[in-house]
């Protein structure tokens, strides 16, 4: 068997052997919660928009035309409208939860203020404690990070409207 064929097989094997509760497991009622709240919480300090998308696999479509995390990102990104603010200031969190991988897609008002490597040491973050079983701390504490980052680089000036949804997305 060629190593292509091979490695998309093993690929397919790990999606479809994820189960939504495994993701439910990953992330329960209780850690939702908390996410929705640090979002909240979060968007009180800064001018961005942050969304969290966990998807406990790949639609097999995915796998087979071999999309990689950040091209399946950047496609959640576009499909729920994370591009839609006024300032162009969201930021997408998305985890894939059957490849253990994180990436996160910033706006255009955002990404030109923020260095590439400050979202990679995020997604090393949560990679790190998922690794360990810990998605509650390791998201809440990448979610601390990108506020923390959007509060330096995209202050809030006054009030303004919440344009995106804080409740993470279960896919």
């Amino acid at each position: 068997m060629n190593h292509s064929l091979h490695h998309r097989l093993r690929r397919a094997v790990r999606h479809w052997r994820s189960s939504m509760a495994d993701a439910r497991r990953a992330f329960p009622p209780e850690t939702l919660e908390a996410i929705t709240e640090a979002i909240r919480e979060g968007e009180q300090t800064h001018r961005g928009e942050v969304r969290l998308i966990v998807e406990r696999a790949l639609p097999s479509d995915a796998i087979w035309a071999c999309i990689g995390n950040r091209q399946r990102a950047l496609t959640l990104f576009a499909d729920h409208g994370i591009w839609d603010t006024e300032e162009n200031s969201g930021v997408l969190i998305y985890v894939n939860l059957a490849e253990h991988m994180v990436d996160i897609v910033a706006d255009r008002g955002i990404a030109h203020k923020i260095d590439n490597a400050d979202w990679q040491a995020i997604c090393d973050t949560m990679t790190d404690h998922f690794a360990q079983g810990r998605f509650h701390d390791g998201t809440l504490s990448a979610i601390a990070q990108v506020n923390l980052l959007l509060q330096t680089h995209f202050p809030a000036e006054g009030d303004r409207p919440n344009q995106l949804p804080d409740e993470p997305i279960l896919l």
